[in-house]
């Protein structure tokens, strides 16, 4: 299988949020293909035993663990300070670290500023850290931040988990149209967008078993990596449940509540409920 060019053996990846689900998994793939890989994710047992799972497949000397709350600009500046000083380059930044959700339209100020922190700005000083010095290497570099269709199609309930993805959509576009604006840049921009997937969120919220709808996190990456080879930049992941048709259906009735000047999210609204129906139901 071919790979992007960033991904290859002796090359350095970097994930946050590595100690568990999709970072995880992105970690132990990465191994497998040669990569020497960073884990960054909060201090605690979780990361250390993630960083341990990793050695075992390419060895304790191209793996290093780094407590990181991503929130914090000089948490970030330090990752970066302590991967360069270990591996001399960074080749894959997966900006991948999240809290989950729970702040509503007028709920704890708190929360929301926890979930925008980690979610929004983690990203933004993951880019804005790393991105000019993997430019400047001169290599071949992939910079994937993790979003969610909850940031696109902006379903109401938790509205502070879709801002902040909204947010890492926008902020992702941006990035990808700076590197393709610079003169013989070698780094490239991908916003992963998974669906439902089984992870510490799922379990977090009582679900000790996968359900039949959600996919592993080893799945994610399975698909992220051919992605990555084609030159993608909007890696939108179906699951057991949602197929790509349906995606895209939910993702157009959103863009066109502008177009048609419809209510606000016109999906949820109980006069466009049938039409809505009407159009999913469409072969």
């Amino acid at each position: 299988m071919a790979h992007h060019p960033a991904i290859a053996p002796n090359r350095v990846a970097v994930i946050t949020g590595a100690a568990s689900g999709i970072g995880l998994a992105a970690a132990k793939r990465f191994a497998e293909l040669g990569l020497k890989v960073c884990l960054a994710d909060l201090p605690g047992d979780a990361l250390q035993h993630a960083a341990d799972e990793v050695a075992g497949i390419n060895g304790a000397e191209n793996v290093i663990a780094v407590p990181t709350d991503v929130s914090r600009r000089e948490d970030v500046e330090q990752l970066k300070e302590k991967v360069w000083a270990a591996f001399g380059e960074v080749a894959v930044l997966m900006n991948n670290a999240g809290t989950e959700g729970g702040g509503q339209l007028f709920g704890d100020p708190q929360r929301w500023q926890a979930i925008l922190q980690t979610n929004l700005w983690g990203v933004i000083n993951g880019v804005q850290v790393f991105a000019p010095a993997m430019v400047e290497q001169g290599t071949p570099c992939a910079i994937i931040n993790t979003g969610s269709k909850q940031g696109i199609t902006t379903p109401p309930g938790d509205t502070a988990y879709n801002v902040s993805k909204a947010g890492v959509k926008v902020v992702t576009e941006a990035l990808a149209h700076e590197l393709r604006s610079k003169p013989e840049c070698k780094v490239t921009a991908h916003l992963l967008i998974p669906g439902f997937v089984f992870t510490g969120f799922t379990r977090a919220r009582g679900v000790t078993e996968k359900p039949a709808g959600a996919w592993a996190p080893e799945q994610v990456i399975d698909f992220l990596l051919p992605a990555l080879e084609r030159g993608d930049f909007y890696v939108l992941c179906p699951d057991n449940e949602t197929t790509r048709a349906m995606d895209e259906k939910r993702i157009r009735w959103a863009a066109e509540d502008i177009i048609e000047n419809r209510p606000a999210l016109s999906r949820w609204h109980p006069d466009y409920k049938d039409a809505f129906a009407k159009v999913m139901d469409q072969k």
